[in-house]
């Protein structure tokens, strides 16, 4: 499989990238048995979606499924069940013509409906009153959510700046595998900070790779935030 423009991200890269727990990645995104109380008996729980590395030899997810986490993560944290996300996924899905809805532009303007219907098609609005559906779709599709993305033609995320308010790291899937890179060079930030503290001085590294003095200090900070 070509990974140029897929992206690929090991399930514990993920977890420092978004700050979600590897297992909630795991379990989204590949499934997990459960059992019936009282019965004993044991079925499986789907997918919420069919990642492009699932049947590769890779124990990893994509670019796109490292942004849609994020809006599952989002609407778990506000109480929304993962009966309700697969089904607004479903529906928003068919609307927009993709794999990943919540990381599409559309879903900013047109997820309102698609997830009020889903409340409704689970039973899960009746126990949720119309303030608090209010509240929990604004803070899912916040602008903090989305300000980071990068949109393509087809409104499709292209790349996505991980530091808030800040263009200094960005993920693209067309360099590097999407691993995190400094902007103004290309060069990977765990490749800088690893050799920075090889060197434990940011002035020979710089001159090391041949980049500016800045790159590698936002190598550093960007690390140094991931690893706290």
């Amino acid at each position: 499989m070509d990974l140029v423009g897929v992206g690929l991200y090991s399930f514990p890269e993920a977890a420092k990238l978004t700050g979600i727990e590897s297992s909630s990645l795991r379990r989204w995104l590949r499934g997990y048995g459960r059992t019936k109380k009282g019965s004993g008996a044991a079925y499986d729980i789907e997918a919420l979606w069919t990642s492009p590395l699932q049947d590769e030899d890779f124990d990893a997810i994509s670019f796109a499924d490292l942004l849609e986490v994020r809006f599952v993560n989002a609407f778990r944290k506000y109480g929304v069940s993962l009966q309700t996300i697969r089904t607004a996924a479903r529906h928003a899905r068919e609307m927009f013509g993709t794999n990943y809805p919540f990381t599409n532009r559309r879903f900013r303007t047109d997820g309102r409906g698609i997830f009020a219907e889903a409340l409704r098609e689970t039973g899960e609005t009746e126990m949720m009153d119309l303030g608090k559906k209010q509240y929990v779709f604004d803070k899912v599709v916040r602008p903090s959510l989305y300000s980071g993305i990068e949109f393509g033609e087809d409104e499709l995320a292209t790349r996505w700046f991980p530091v808030p308010q800040s263009k200094a790291v960005v993920l693209d899937p067309q360099i590097a595998f999407g691993k995190p890179i400094v902007t103004e060079v290309g060069v990977r930030t765990d490749i800088l900070y690893d050799a920075y503290l090889a060197e434990d001085d940011k002035h020979v590294v710089a001159r090391l790779y041949e980049v500016p003095l800045s790159a590698v200090e936002h190598a550093i900070r960007f690390e140094q935030r991931q690893a706290a």
